[in-house]
């Protein structure tokens, strides 16, 4: 069954809706945006929406679609085919079409290397929440995976993570400026904390505060703790009033890809406009490589840090994650930590504030 789809923002799209919460997938990748949270009576939406979204551009259906959050797999651009298999740039789950099996419940079946994957979108009425899952069946031999989240940034945000090992700017060219694309952090660079990450012209960047480095694309891997009961992200938007967050098992999405989009891309359909756009991306992964590099011996990898998963097609791989916001004031700092509460989750910022959010932690596990 397919329920009817409407056109939302250029793209055939199906809609789930909560009393706080109001959502559209489209039928091209899954991609979930626009979403709209009501908190305290305000509307906000936090996803970035592609500014060609309404143009019709030639490129693949990721990059008509690109918005909000959608799953990869394979994750990565995938230049280089895998044996007999040759996937498009994050895998067919982010291209191509999927069905709506019941409300909320989408599926689609893979060709490239044969399977089954359903997304589960999830809305409590009375939760500022999006719950996500993807479950992958049927598939055998190694992978990686990822969720691409991608934020739109209307004024500061105040990025922040839970803890990680090392950080990593992407090693090889991002960017390159024949094609028309620009970068500004150093390649290869290990850094410790956000804060502190060495740039190519010698300086420092710090990666806690965004919009910055305008005219530049940038991507850094943080290499996550598998050992945390529950991983996270979180960016504070103090002027329009609110944080979003997202939880994940770092067992199962073990590394945060931080994708810094700030108009370094001048070739279509990107032509310079593409800006204040920051993927916050939870993968299993070497970077967005792809398949083959992932699952390769790669320098991560060398080191005893996994960014690949071999499927089983008789054990489903579930991929759980869930996003939420909250209200903020206008003097809110960064989140210092986001911890296990009495009924869900107790957030703390570095201005002292302690926020509950009501969340089913079970979900992750």
């Amino acid at each position: 069954m397919s329920v009817k789809t409407e056109i939302v923002l250029g793209q055939p799209s199906w809609h789930v809706a909560s009393d706080l919460v109001e959502a559209w997938v489209t039928e091209a990748g899954a991609h979930l945006a626009p979403v709209v949270f009501t908190l305290n009576g305000v509307k906000v939406q936090p996803f970035h929406i592609a500014p060609w979204h309404d143009e019709e551009v030639e490129a693949p259906p990721i990059i008509q679609t690109l918005r909000g959050d959608f799953f990869c797999l394979p994750f990565g651009a995938n230049e280089t085919q895998y044996g007999d298999e040759a996937h498009p740039v994050h895998g067919e789950t982010a291209n191509s079409r999927w069905s709506q099996v019941e409300p909320g419940m989408f599926e689609m079946e893979t060709t490239i290397r044969q399977g089954k994957v359903r997304r589960q979108i999830e809305l409590v009425n009375g939760e500022a929440n999006i719950y996500v899952r993807n479950i992958v069946s049927g598939m055998s031999g190694p992978t990686c995976f990822g969720n691409h989240a991608m934020l739109a940034f209307p004024s500061t945000g105040l990025v922040s993570t839970s803890p990680f090992q090392f950080g990593q700017v992407f090693p090889g060219d991002f960017e390159l400026p024949a094609n028309g694309g620009y970068s500004s952090l150093k390649p290869g660079a290990i850094f410790q904390r956000l804060e502190v990450v060495p740039m190519d012209n010698g300086r420092v960047a710090d990666l806690s505060e965004y919009p910055a480095r305008e005219g530049f694309e940038d991507l850094v891997m943080l290499i996550g703790d598998d050992n945390l009961p529950f991983a996270w992200n979180a960016v504070v938007f103090p002027k329009q009033g609110y944080l979003w967050f997202c939880l994940r098992n770092p067992r199962v999405l073990r590394h945060t890809i931080l994708w810094h989009s700030n108009g370094g891309r001048h070739y279509a359909p990107w032509n310079g406009r593409h800006r204040r756009v920051l993927g916050i991306e939870d993968v299993t992964a070497y970077f967005h490589y792809g398949l083959a590099e992932s699952c390769s011996p790669n320098p991560l990898s060398d080191q005893g840090i996994a960014t690949s998963l071999y499927l089983d097609p008789g054990t489903p791989l579930r991929v759980s994650t869930i996003m939420g916001v909250a209200s903020v004031g206008p003097d809110a700092e960064h989140v210092e930590e986001i911890e296990p509460g009495a009924d869900g989750v107790e957030i703390r910022l570095r201005s002292g504030e302690s926020i509950s959010i009501p969340i089913n932690l079970d979900w992750l596990y």
